[in-house]
């Protein structure tokens, strides 16, 4: 579960429209940096306001710890833990501080173990059974070496116990820019960042060991982001509702645009159908089967509004694209032939380069297969025409049409998915529990809305009906692609146990029904606003409060 400041009354409204950019450790900085140069926040201030959030959602939260350990790093992180730690003293907690290394003199964190007026101790003098909650301020999202040694000790006994943790940005151990494991991580009950999540929130293993993740207003300035410009995002209708297609009084249905979709032999006519299906479903004004002779009669029986085309041979399939406006197709799902997929992709991208109104090709399954052993031969076909090319490869698949990409162990999924893209010059959705669509220009989204439900038959071929439905209504091909892969995880969800990937297209229209703007923010604002910078509360009346007085207010 994912919530935000604004459910514990600690911001307004006005951030909550666009949250979904995520940061890197390095854009993290940066941003930190722009919004000290521009002032009022020191560093320092910065960090009382990280602590601060901390402290107040550990009382809102946790309201029976009485007895909280605080482990505390040498860097930023163990400075937020003092202010924590301080903070919650003040609350009438009982609070203690243990650490190995003390802060560098002089660093932000040396002020608030300065200010801390507590208990600190040596990390070897900790023991689980003096604590009811752990506060990790171990290391935050920039960490780049293995934990090892005392710390690892402390982190594996913490996980054996169930004690519940409050994880300072990330759970120590995970990493910010891959989601992976270094050495070893803390499970947390709640994780606490600051300003925007980064990409090791929403990748896995490291978004199973988050827990629930707060995103906190600390008085980073919302402008930075103009100049840190981030590719990369989590994948919510935020990123791609402006591009969603919508309906004029004067449409018609080829006007809300025609998709194609290929079908194999008479023994394997299902997978193109759920495709199709998927098509008209997400809004396609015309969905067209077409069909090599010998799958007619199959098809005849099972379809209704698609129409069907017989198809013998390249030719036939380009010049029914070409006279029939079709903006989209599908090849692969059942397909079979994959000397003839080896024939139809070069033409069909070449339909795109006449910019004769054809929008893009997703290519799934035996689409895939195809190339495997001559990836070169697809990757050659896309030449400059960008973004028409969707591919759709699972794990296995992935692995064996990028090769070396996908063997790369020093790669994150999100690096591969980027590596993928533009080494194919393709939309590549990256499939998977934590699903990356990744575009030849650096844009990146991570999907995090993901269910094993979707692990079924022919749930990857609705998908790819799904993009190329949304291609065929004129949504450009990143944003296509992020938006199917939500919708078709949403459907999953809303149909629950049981489903099968016939279901997905029939629950389309109770997901695009409940598909709301998010114009001027998602939630309502607070009744009380916390201004970040000056460490002050104001109530409805506008009166200023302390910060003491506001956490007495909030209990």
């Amino acid at each position: 579960m994912i919530i935000t400041a604004a459910h514990l009354g600690g911001i307004g409204n006005k951030r909550q429209e666009r949250m979904h950019e995520l940061l890197t450790p390095e854009e993290m900085g940066e941003a930190d940096r722009l919004t000290i140069a521009a002032g009022p926040c020191d560093g320092y201030a910065l960090m009382k306001n990280a602590g601060a959030s901390i402290a107040r959602a550990v009382l809102k939260r946790f309201p029976d710890a009485g007895r909280i350990a605080v482990l505390c790093g040498p860097g930023n992180n163990g400075g937020d833990g003092y202010v924590v730690a301080q903070l919650l003293g003040e609350a009438g907690l009982a609070v203690t501080c243990f650490r190995s290394h003390a802060p560098r003199e002089g660093s932000d964190a040396f002020l608030a173990e300065a200010d801390y007026r507590g208990l600190v101790r040596p990390l070897e003098d900790f023991t689980i059974e003096d604590c009811d909650l752990i506060v990790d301020a171990f290391y935050g999202a920039g960490l780049a070496r293995p934990i090892e040694g005392i710390e690892k000790s402390i982190i594996e006994a913490v996980n054996a116990s169930g004690l519940p943790a409050v994880a300072v940005d990330l759970p120590s151990g995970v990493s910010g820019a891959s989601g992976g494991v270094l050495g070893a991580a803390f499970e947390a009950t709640l994780s606490i960042t600051f300003f925007r999540k980064k990409p090791g929130h929403v990748l896995l293993p490291g978004r199973d060991l988050c827990g629930e993740i707060l995103v906190t207003d600390i008085g980073i300035r919302e402008d930075v982001l103009d100049r840190i410009a981030p590719r990369c995002f989590e994948n919510t209708p935020d990123l791609w509702q402006a591009a969603f297609p919508r309906l004029s009084d004067d449409t018609h249905k080829y006007r809300r645009g025609h998709a194609v979709v290929f079908s194999g032999g008479a023994t394997a006519t299902g997978a193109a159908r759920l495709s199709a299906r998927a098509a008209a479903r997400i809004g396609a004004g015309a969905v067209t089967m077409l069909s090599p002779p010998a799958a007619l009669l199959v098809h005849a029986v099972h379809l209704t509004s698609i129409m069907l085309r017989k198809t013998e041979d390249v030719a036939d399939a380009v010049d029914f694209i070409r006279d029939r406006k079709v903006f989209s197709a599908v090849l692969g799902p059942g397909f079979g032939n994959a000397a003839r997929i080896r024939e139809l992709v070069p033409a069909l991208l070449d339909e795109r380069r006449t910019g004769e109104g054809f929008n893009g090709l997703v290519l799934d399954a035996d689409g895939l297969t195809a190339f495997e052993d001559n990836p070169d031969e697809l990757f050659g076909a896309t030449g400059k025409a960008s973004g028409a090319l969707v591919l759709t490869p699972h794990e296995g698949e992935f692995h064996r049409l990028f090769g070396s990409i996908g063997a790369d162990r020093t790669l994150s999924k999100l690096e591969k998915a980027r590596a993928a893209s533009k080494r194919a010059n393709a939309i590549v959705i990256y499939k998977g529990p934590d699903t990356v669509i990744a575009a030849p220009d650096g844009r990146a989204a991570i999907n995090t809305n993901g269910t094993p439900l979707l692990a079924t038959a022919g749930s990857g071929d609705v998908l790819a009906g799904m993009v190329a439905g949304l291609l065929a209504q004129g949504m450009p091909a990143f944003e296509a692609a992020t938006a199917a892969v939500w919708l078709h995880a949403n459907a999953a969800k809303r149909f629950g146990p049981g489903l099968i990937a016939e279901d997905l297209p029939e629950m389309l229209p109770e997901v695009l029904e409940n598909l709301c703007p998010r114009r001027g923010g998602a939630l309502d604002p607070s009744a009380c606003h916390w201004d970040p910078c000056l460490n002050i509360s104001t109530n409805t009346t506008g009166k200023k409060l302390p910060v003491k007085q506001w956490f007495n207010l909030i209990l």
